[in-house]
């Protein structure tokens, strides 16, 4: 973290303005993209799973989490401190670097929102909607915010003694969503019908407009985290695009072999690509960018299936794509580094031997197991307490009828999911039909 300037830069705080918004944007554009991949009887469900996570996070987040995260180091490079609980001492004239710290916190605070989001993918159609708005600020405080410490936090272990690099979100956004992902749809076992029922998407034009959000955002997720308008931000998008282009053809490459490439595979390559440069967008060249986008297509697409060998059901292969995909664009760092990004570190096939990549290694093992094991606790807590899964009615009914009573189509019409029981109608949904 570097020290406070006399005074924020206009051009750097402008261009972490936008980018703040980008990244904010990505949320409701993972809520599409989600939508769109369930079944038409839970799409307002999974759309709320992802609008809540604004709300729920940025409560958590302002109260204590901006401070754990990036206050002080308090416990050995584990934890922040407690000087900013309720963003106290900071004001507007407060600067980070070359922007206002207040700003540099909400950047922050949008990268925690979208990773909860990510998580209620693995668990699309069968999860309890109250028990989410309780695990979700749980989740927040103790599995987000101490990763975001160790990795980007001032005297976070894995940034300043393992000497781990992860230049957007590697590690505390695309592992860490990943690993609780898988957690809790263990904990939550597999949805029925599984390996049994179709369960395709429903609607691959949502899906298209939702993944095209998340790539517009994605901009400001990977350049926005230079901090500043300047080089480093401007290979960073460069990289980002690249990235995006050659996992989306990494992933069609694969959908052709088998006989037909398809949107959904489109919208997931890209995705996968992204993921995979996150953390590596600031440490390698453009050559390897778009190895490592390719490398994430390619496996990420194999990646989602494991669920049927390995019988475990994240709905919308979240250990697939975000797990798998940022373990490799975070290992590939210890690969491909270049000096000219990193200002040090240079990866395997640039004279850096191995050692980065060991460290790379290290901070894997370690954030995935973590993730993994805080948030299969805090699942079993709630599930124990006040139930975790939605009854067997309601996952059979759908979610957005007898949850939030509402629907998202004319089920009669379309003829999917039950019917519409007038018990369970809001008002505003009672419409006389017209002759």
């Amino acid at each position: 973290m570097t020290l406070a300037a006399a005074s924020a830069d206009t051009g750097d705080t402008a261009w972490l303005l936008a980018a703040t918004a980008l990244v904010l944007l990505m949320t409701p554009g993972l809520a599409l993209f989600y939508g769109g991949m369930v079944r038409t009887k839970s799409v307002l469900n999974m759309l709320m799973m992802s609008f809540v996570s604004i709300a729920l996070v940025t409560v958590v987040w302002l109260a204590a989490g901006y401070s754990l995260a990036f206050g002080q180091d308090a416990a050995g490079g584990l934890i922040g401190g407690l000087e900013h609980v309720g963003m106290s001492g900071l004001g507007p004239d407060s600067v980070q670097g070359t922007v206002p710290t207040v700003l540099f916190a909400t950047f922050q605070l949008t990268f925690a929102i979208v990773t909860a989001a990510l998580v209620s993918g693995a668990v699309a159609d069968r999860a309890k909607f109250a028990a989410w708005l309780v695990f979700v600020p749980v989740w927040a405080l103790l599995v987000y915010v101490p990763v975001a410490h160790w990795v980007w936090g001032p005297g976070g272990w894995i940034l300043e003694r393992l000497g781990a690099l992860d230049f957007a979100g590697g590690l505390p956004v695309e592992i860490v969503s990943g690993a609780s992902g898988l957690a809790l749809c263990l904990v939550l076992g597999p949805r029925m019908g599984f390996k049994k029922d179709a369960m395709r998407p429903h609607n691959l034009p949502m899906v298209m407009l939702g993944a095209g959000l998340l790539w517009f955002g994605w901009f400001g997720f990977n350049a926005g985290s230079a901090l500043g308008a300047n080089g480093l931000a401007a290979a960073a998008f460069l990289n980002t695009l690249a990235a995006g282009c050659t996992g989306l053809l990494g992933w069609l490459f694969v959908e052709q072999k088998r006989g037909h490439p398809t949107t959904l595979g489109a919208a997931s390559g890209a995705v996968a690509g992204l993921v995979a440069i996150t953390p590596s967008c600031g440490s390698v060249s453009l050559l390897g960018a778009l190895v490592v986008g390719l490398a994430a297509g390619v496996v990420c697409s194999y990646a989602v299936s494991w669920k049927f060998k390995l019988n475990y059901d994240d709905s919308l292969d979240v250990v697939g794509v975000h797990l798998v995909g940022g373990v490799i664009g975070t290992l590939l760092i210890g690969v491909f580094a270049v000096e000219s990004m990193t200002g040090g570190a240079e990866g395997l096939l640039y004279g850096g031997g191995f050692g980065q990549l060991g460290r790379q290694l290290v901070a894997v093992v370690v954030v995935a197991a973590y993730a993994f094991g805080v948030t299969y606790g805090i699942g079993k807590l709630i599930d124990v307490t006040m139930g975790l899964r939605a009854s067997e009615e309601q996952e059979q009914t759908g979610l957005d009828l007898t949850v939030h009573a509402e629907t998202a189509y004319d089920h009669g019409v379309l003829g999917h999911g039950a019917p519409v029981s007038s018990s369970v109608v809001s008002p505003a949904q009672k419409v006389t039909p017209q002759a």
